[in-house]
């Protein structure tokens, strides 16, 4: 006459739910601060991939020195390797690594686009991540 049926089975507590929550609000500072240096790594891979395929592409090759053209692929090539041997580098490393590739790149870059050269491959400059824009981007030409 006296049954009593319950749905409790498999369900947290709210002791235990109260834990979980303290717990995500306890690593949250540790994994923004994962996140950042996950995507300062992923900024120098993309940055050093698209820099060597950039320098790679037939229409590229032939409006750029030889010297500045291994230079760059010499100095992409380093970058790669080094994030292949410190994938637990901190994010200031990453960063300082694309600096440095970026202080090589970026000049024989923009002299490439300044040569006119800038129908060779319209993205080289988005690639390149050079901030000495000289015409509109993309959203202002729309």
């Amino acid at each position: 006459n006296k049954i009593t049926i319950s749905n409790d089975k498999g369900r947290l507590s709210k002791e235990e739910i109260e834990r979980m929550v303290q717990d995500a609000e306890k690593y949250k500072n540790e994994d923004e601060a994962q996140r950042e240096r996950i995507g300062a790594k992923n900024s120098l891979e993309s940055y050093a991939f698209n820099m060597k395929s950039t320098v790679e592409d037939e229409n590229v090759k032939t409006k750029i020195s030889e010297g500045d053209r291994k230079k760059i692929l010499e100095q992409c090539n380093q970058a790669i390797l080094w994030l292949e041997n410190n994938q637990t580098a901190d994010k200031e490393e990453f960063e300082y690594q694309l600096k440095e590739l970026e202080k090589l790149c970026c000049p024989i870059i923009a002299n490439l686009y300044q040569g006119g050269a800038a129908a060779a491959g319209g993205s080289c400059r988005a690639q390149a991540g050079c901030a000495t824009s000289t015409g509109p981007t993309v959203e202002e030409v729309d």
